[in-house]
């Protein structure tokens, strides 16, 4: 009687435990442009063309490719290269997951990182941020449209 007494109160107990735990997914708001992790990029329509031509002074010109959105599980995300004399110059993310707290603080960490890994490499063939792996993932799709659209590899 005592070991099914026990064995009910853990059950109860691990049910409740189960059961009363929150997740993020119920308060996430929709995507708004990066301000704190990386430079907003002004774009009209998220498109894989030339967002913008001007001429940098006396190294050729340079222009600015938008990436298509990138729909992931915890919302969308969106890159933007700017290219002189076919080398990536930088990189900025004018949309990413940021609807929670939770979401701010990985992407504070991974969005800086996922940018000096693209400028390091000049394309996509590079590293997931751990903890960060479904923006690393609508990253990675997003920069790839814009490098298309840059015709880069």
């Amino acid at each position: 009687m005592r070991r099914i007494s026990l064995w009910l109160f853990s059950t109860v107990a691990a049910l409740v435990l189960l059961f009363s735990y929150r997740t993020s997914t119920g308060d996430a708001a929709p995507a708004t442009p990066v301000a704190a992790a990386a430079p907003v990029v002004p774009t009209t329509a998220p498109a894989p063309e030339p967002s913008g031509t001007s001429s940098a002074s006396g190294s050729g010109a340079s222009k600015t490719y938008t990436g298509s959105v990138a729909q992931t599980q915890w919302g969308p995300v969106q890159v933007a290269i700017t290219v002189v004399n076919g080398k990536i110059t930088d990189v900025q993310v004018p949309v990413y997951p940021n609807g929670n707290h939770r979401d701010e603080e990985i992407n504070a960490r991974a969005l800086p990182v996922l940018t000096q890994e693209t400028l390091a490499a000049q394309n996509a063939a590079i590293d997931t941020v751990s903890g960060a792996t479904v923006t690393t993932n609508g990253y990675l799709e997003s920069l790839q449209a814009a490098l298309d659209a840059a015709h880069l590899s």
